[in-house]
């Protein structure tokens, strides 16, 4: 009788108890069933298909020095061939200018980036051994931490009034000028739109900014609006991160791998069509191309408050070493704090510093030098023109020029014959190095280079040797 009870009270106990569970289940969130339901597999998983791992067996020390002989470490470094140019270079003796010296025997110089004879020039030389004689040679420190010196700041506002900004900023290296600054202004998730050509430094200082690049096709401007409209679309999808996203555009004034100059124009009026920011490249055309030299903007006759900053180095046109970078006031501090080659490099050595602004002087003394350089270089182009068998790349009006042959004897060891035998006519030309990680690998070339103080004969004498150099090399 009492187990009867006893049976009766568990059998009615466990169907409440049930009962209670399948209300509880419908009253339940689904996300807390669902919850539930992963825990009980999880724990199912762990208790009944989880294998242990496999208990390591130690190596003996014999085993452990079999594979100690047995391992090859990867070089530190790629082989590289004996015979790269890189490896054998020739060796100059006496000032880089019009004329230059090697292994004892002068030539006419078509090779260095030395367009307004500037290197050597008495007036250049005498201000730097003065200032050497009252600063030294080196300033070793950054400009943050006692090495701004006088003589920077007076470089940096000659800079700023020749092109007519508000503010410049210098750098010890050419090649970390550029560099710095892109990464300085543009982050993670901005966007820059940039020419496939441009040199290489602007392609490591895109590379270091981490941004999202978009190439388009060298000076196709149908290529760039294309990309712009893209951009556009999808900034559309997405209004609140568009509102938080910069958009820059970099070009070079005057490209040093082709030798043609950029649309500028089409570029700022799309500028204000698609609203971006424009950084202008100037190294090769700063001093070298305008009326008084100021470069692609004087060219055009574009205002500079249009272009958002405006950069070059001081080791072409201008004779000495360092770079620069001129905008508004706004945009210029903020290289002084963020600009990596600025902020962290030993400042510009002062003597070198002197030689910038007598260079500076000159050319504003001497305004008819650029009308002289841009009549020579069309002298030049329609001379290398007249020579059958070279192909010529480059702008009418630009000191720099590349010659290729035709497509199937363009090859990097005829140009280089051309070279040679140049040489033992006591021409110095170059053929154009690149290193094998450029965005675009340009198609070999020789590179040439007009200084301002070449005559007519010279350059006569230039093409008639690139005529037999062809005959006797093809």
């Amino acid at each position: 009788m009492l187990l009867s009870l006893i049976s009766t009270i568990d059998t009615e106990g466990l169907a409440t108890d049930f009962y209670g569970l399948l209300q509880s289940f419908y009253h339940a969130p689904m996300y807390h069933i669902v919850l539930e339901i992963l825990l009980f597999f999880s724990v199912m998983w762990l208790l009944f298909f989880r294998k242990p791992h496999p208990i390591e067996k130690k190596l003996t020390e014999k085993e452990k020095q079999e594979l100690i002989d047995e391992w090859q470490p990867e070089p530190l470094v790629p082989a590289v061939d004996p015979n790269h140019p890189a490896l054998n270079v020739r060796v100059l003796d006496g000032p880089v200018g019009k004329h230059i010296t090697i292994d004892n025997e002068e030539s006419l110089n078509f090779a260095t980036l030395n367009f307004l004879n500037f290197v050597g020039n008495e007036r250049i030389q005498n201000k730097s051994i003065q200032a050497v004689q009252k600063y030294g040679v080196g300033s070793c420190g950054p400009r943050g931490f006692y090495g701004t010196i006088d003589i920077h700041l007076e470089l940096e506002e000659r800079l700023a009034r020749f092109l007519g900004c508000e503010e410049g900023i210098i750098y010890s290296y050419g090649f970390s000028t550029i560099a710095s600054i892109i990464p300085a202004y543009s982050k993670r998730n901005d966007v820059i739109f940039v020419d496939e050509g441009v040199h290489y430094a602007i392609q490591k200082g895109i590379e270091a900014s981490r941004s999202h690049i978009k190439w388009f096709k060298h000076n196709d401007l149908n290529d760039l609006e294309r990309l712009l409209i893209e951009q556009e679309n999808l900034d559309k999808k997405n209004m609140k991160k568009a509102r938080a996203t910069r958009r820059f555009l970099i070009v070079e004034g005057l490209y040093m791998n082709y030798g043609d100059l950029c649309p500028l124009p089409r570029m700022v009026e799309l500028k204000y069509k698609y609203k971006y920011r424009i950084f202008i490249d100037e190294s090769v055309s700063f001093g070298t191309i305008g009326q008084t030299g100021r470069g692609i903007t004087e060219y055009y006759n574009i205002d500079r408050h249009q272009i958002d900053l405006i950069s070059s180095t001081l080791e072409y046109a201008v004779g000495s070493i360092g770079g620069f970078a001129v905008g508004s006031s706004f945009v210029i501090d903020h290289q002084r704090l963020s600009a990596q080659g600025y902020c962290f490099s030993a400042s510009l050595p002062p003597l070198l510093a002197a030689a910038a602004i007598e260079a500076l002087n000159i050319m504003e003394e001497n305004s008819d030098l650029f009308e002289t350089l841009m009549y020579k270089s069309k002298q030049l182009h329609n001379k290398l023109i007249a020579i059958k068998g070279y192909v010529i790349q480059g702008d009418y009006l630009s000191p720099l020029k590349h010659l290729r042959l035709p497509d199937e004897f363009n090859t990097i060891g005829r140009l280089e014959s051309i070279v040679h035998f140049a040489q033992t006519k006591h021409i110095t030309i170059t053929v154009a190095r690149y290193l094998q990680d450029e965005h675009v690998l340009p198609q070999p070339s020789v590179r040439l280079i007009l200084n301002v103080d070449m005559s007519e004969e010279e350059m006569d004498f230039l093409c008639a040797v690139l005529q037999e150099a062809l005959v006797v090399t093809m």
